[in-house]
C-alpha cells in the first residue's frame, strides 16, 4: 500500500499535474480564440473594404486551424509522440475521406461557390425548393433564413450543381399581376383605373414605364396583365398595394370581377 500511494503521488505530481494544466490551458485557449475571432470578424464586417462572404469563411477556417494548433501543442506538452499521432491522423483522414464521399463533394461545392460567387451573404435566393436570405456560407453547407424565420442548411454540393435564383443581384424587379373583368365591361375603363393607380404609387418607377394590356380572352373574363418596375426591396410592398388598390378601385367604379361561369342547356325530348 505505501508503494502504491507513493506511485500515485508521483503520478499526480507529474503526469496528473500536466493533464490538469493542459485541460485548463485548453479551455482558456479555446475561449480566447473564440473572443478574438468574434471581435476580428465584427471589425472586418464594419470595415467596408472586406467582402462579408469571404470574411465569414476565412474566420471560420481560422478558428478551426487555431484550435487544432492548440490541441497539437498540448499533446506535445504531455510528452506524447506527435509523429505517431500525425501518421494516425493521416490514416484516419484517408478512411474518413472514403467514408464521407458526400461531404467531400459538399466541400468542393463550397469552394466552387466561393469562386463563381452566384450569391453573397445577405442576398435573397431560391434554391433546392427553399427561398430565403443567405446568413452564412460554410465549408460544406449554406445557411438560409426563410421569410417565416426558419433556418435551412443546404448542402453545398447540391447547391453548386443546381439552379439558383438570386433576387438581390439586380437593383430592379418587375411586378407581374393579372386582373380580370367581365365581358360586359369596357376593358378600357379598368385599364385606365390601373394606370392611374400605378401613376400615383410613389414606389412604382416611371422608367421603364408600366405595361397594361389585355392578355387573354378567358372562359369567363377578359384578363388584363399589369407589369410595373420597382426597386428590389419594394417588390412585395408594391405587389400587395396593387392587389388591394385595384380591388377597391373596381368596387368604387362598379366594375365587375367575374366568377367562373358555366352555361347549362337542358333539352327536353
Amino acid at each position: 500500500m505505501p508503494e502504491f500511494l507513493d506511485t500515485l503521488i508521483a503520478w499526480a505530481t507529474n503526469t496528473g499535474l500536466k493533464i490538469l494544466i493542459s485541460l485548463v490551458l485548453l479551455l482558456i485557449s479555446f475561449r480566447v480564440i473564440t473572443v478574438v475571432i468574434r471581435k476580428l470578424r465584427k471589425r472586418a464586417e464594419k470595415n467596408g473594404k472586406f467582402d462579408k462572404t469571404l470574411a465569414s469563411v476565412f474566420f471560420y477556417l481560422l478558428n478551426l486551424v487555431l484550435r487544432a494548433l492548440v490541441v497539437i501543442c498540448l499533446i506535445g506538452y504531455l510528452g506524447i509522440d506527435t509523429s505517431g499521432l500525425t501518421a494516425l491522423v493521416a490514416s484516419l483522414g484517408v478512411c474518413a475521406g472514403l467514408a464521407v464521399n458526400g461531404a467531400l463533394s459538399n466541400l468542393a461545392g463550397g469552394a466552387l461557390l466561393l469562386i463563381t460567387r452566384p450569391f453573397r451573404v445577405d442576398d435573397f435566393i431560391e434554391a433546392q425548393g427553399f427561398s430565403g436570405t443567405v446568413e452564412d456560407i460554410h465549408i460544406v453547407n449554406t445557411k438560409l433564413r426563410t421569410v417565416d424565420n426558419k433556418v435551412v442548411y443546404i448542402p453545398n454540393g447540391a447547391l453548386s450543381s443546381g439552379t439558383i435564383v438570386n433576387y438581390s443581384e439586380k437593383d430592379l424587379r418587375r411586378v407581374d399581376l393579372t386582373f380580370s373583368t367581365s365581358y360586359n365591361e369596357d376593358f378600357e375603363k379598368p385599364k385606365a383605373l390601373i394606370a392611374e393607380l400605378c401613376q400615383k404609387h410613389e414606389l412604382i418607377l416611371d422608367d421603364p414605364a408600366p405595361f397594361i394590356r389585355v392578355s387573354a380572352h378567358g372562359a369567363s373574363s377578359v384578363d388584363i396583365v399589369t407589369c410595373v418596375w420597382v426597386k428590389s426591396a419594394d417588390y412585395w410592398t408594391v405587389y400587395f398595394d396593387l392587389l388591394e388598390g385595384v380591388k377597391k378601385a373596381f368596387d368604387e367604379n362598379g366594375i365587375e370581377i367575374p366568377y367562373n361561369q358555366l352555361d347549362v342547356h337542358v333539352k327536353n325530348d
